[in-house]
């Protein structure tokens, strides 16, 4: 009798841990798509940041956007140092953006 109730025991012992652990690997894979969604929705917020500054800089061709991760950066040239303050702005001013890195430079004269 004693026998009997010990392998019973053993038997539940053993599907809880085999429970557990597939309830652990599922987690770990709905874990890992929530981070895949996550990038996925990184990247695209960033092409939307790109695609707003670069219609909202329409008329300044000449800059260049690039976003990466809410982080954008201008690069180009500019006629003027109040251009380049205005496209800073113009681009900080736009929803999901987290800093603006400018690599514009001032055109000579």
């Amino acid at each position: 009798m004693m026998t009997t109730k010990l392998i019973a025991r053993v038997m539940v012992a053993t599907a809880l841990t085999a429970a557990a652990a597939t309830g652990s690997a599922f987690a770990a894979g709905q874990q890992d798509a929530a981070m895949a969604g996550a990038a996925k929705a990184g990247s695209a917020s960033d092409d939307t940041i790109t695609s707003k500054i670069k219609a909202s800089l329409a008329d300044q061709k000449q800059i260049g956007v690039t976003t990466a991760n809410g982080v954008v950066t201008l690069s180009g040239t500019v006629a003027s140092t109040d251009v380049g303050t205005k496209a800073i702005q113009t681009a900080s001013a736009v929803e999901g953006v987290k800093e603006v890195k400018s690599e514009l430079t001032v055109a000579s004269k």
